[in-house]
């Protein structure tokens, strides 16, 4: 968690939200250490808070991070946290309070204000790409059943009979690729979604 906020401030919400891990120190902005790895390597870990940081120090952390190999999101609303919305790889300004300079560094803007819109986001993207493979291999099945007699008919040089005809065919798509494939795509998002890392659609 890193905040330009008190670090009493910090310490309450990050407790109350159950972020800080137990014994585990709120740092400040000024007591980052100057040298890049040595920052890095403190950053990397769970449960950390980072209070009083100011636009230079967000930059700062967001470089860190990702040369730890992170993927950082950081949020912003003011002009000076622009170089930090940029040099995150998703920047994620404010729509009412931020400043147009935010919204054009950053790659996503919430038109809310509402961090829980990122969760909201979030589970929508998972469930989108989920039912597009779902969709994808539907259709994928189905349709190289469907193609498949036509390849040993054309390989064979016409020696073997159809086995489904074009009004066939035509009936089987009206079938399989109107509501059971829309119904594929439009499947709504499991309650244990977000529970696990991303799809990322090589498994």
């Amino acid at each position: 968690m890193v905040t330009g906020d008190h670090p009493a401030t910090a310490a309450a919400i990050a407790d109350e939200v159950q972020l800080r891990r137990p014994q585990v120190p709120v740092l400040t902005g000024a007591a980052l250490p100057a040298d890049e790895r040595v920052l890095a390597a403190l950053l990397d870990r769970d449960g950390l808070v980072v209070a009083r940081v100011s636009p230079e120090d967000k930059l700062r952390i967001a470089r860190a991070l990702r040369s730890r190999g992170h993927v950082v999101a950081m949020t912003g609303d003011g002009v000076n946290d622009a170089p930090a919305l940029h040099e995150a790889d998703i920047g994620v300004a404010m729509g009412r309070s931020g400043t147009d300079v935010a919204r054009e560094a950053a790659d996503l803007v919430l038109l809310d204000d509402a961090f829980a819109s990122i969760v909201a986001g979030v589970e929508q993207g998972r469930a989108t790409f989920v039912n597009i493979r779902r969709f994808l291999t539907y259709h994928l099945t189905d349709n190289v059943a469907e193609v498949t007699p036509f390849l040993v008919w054309a390989f064979a040089g016409g020696q073997f009979p159809l086995a489904l005809g074009v009004l066939q065919i035509l009936a089987l798509d009206l079938g399989t690729d109107t509501l059971s494939a829309v119904a594929l795509g439009a499947e709504p998002p499991s309650r244990h979604l977000l529970d696990g890392p991303p799809v990322t659609g090589r498994s």
